[in-house]
């Protein structure tokens, strides 16, 4: 079953200011697509978003804006499963995008990747990219887009393995978890089973 796995890095504090997108196509065994582009945000870059990803507005002149890159990024979304790492900044991202330049809302499932590391390795420090990364000796450059929508790509598909699990459905049913839901103009957050959460506390 493939997931695609994305990340966006803003060019400020706006959530409609994406300036670069990186897309992973995966299944349970491993990474079968890519696809990275910057973004022309068509407005100014934060001094402190620069510090975080490095890109400035030179890098993006010449670049396309979101609105001409939307029809290859909807193909990836639609109808698919799609997962994030700390997703509800991604999806708003996407969300706000999508308002702010009036096109539809692509209908997909989604999962945070964040929330299944919390899920499957409770003992962490944290559940940072970084920090499971680094628990499963990924080596990457973070805060680069496309990295980082590999490493929530691989980090997906470790929890499934150490699952045993044949497929993302039976892994989501072992561990108690649903997809959230994009739809158009509305959207339902991934769900932990509550039975599930009281008993992971009581340890």
């Amino acid at each position: 079953m493939n997931f695609v796995s994305i990340d966006f890095e803003t060019a400020n504090e706006k959530r409609h200011s994406p300036c670069a997108i990186g897309i992973v196509v995966a299944n349970e065994t491993g990474i079968v697509d890519e696809f990275y582009s910057l973004i022309n945000p068509l407005m100014a870059f934060s001094s402190f978003n620069t510090r975080v990803h490095g890109i400035v507005e030179a890098d993006v002149i010449d670049a396309p804006t979101f609105t001409e890159l939307w029809p290859k990024f909807e193909s990836y979304l639609t109808d698919s499963i799609v997962i994030a790492h700390n997703a509800s900044f991604d999806m708003s991202v996407l969300r706000k995008t999508l308002d702010h330049y009036n096109l539809t809302y692509p209908n997909m499932e989604y999962l945070c990747t964040v929330e299944i590391s919390k899920n499957v390795w409770p003992d962490l420090m944290n559940h940072r990219l970084n920090t499971v990364a680094t628990h499963h000796n990924i080596l990457f450059e973070h805060h680069h887009a496309l990295e980082d929508a590999r490493v929530a790509a691989l980090i997906l598909i470790e929890a499934i393995r150490e699952h045993n699990a044949e497929h993302l459905d039976g892994f989501l049913e072992v561990r108690s978890m649903k997809k959230g839901r994009v739809y158009e103009r509305g959207y339902v957050t991934p769900k932990i089973n509550a039975r599930k959460r009281r008993k992971k506390m009581n340890f």
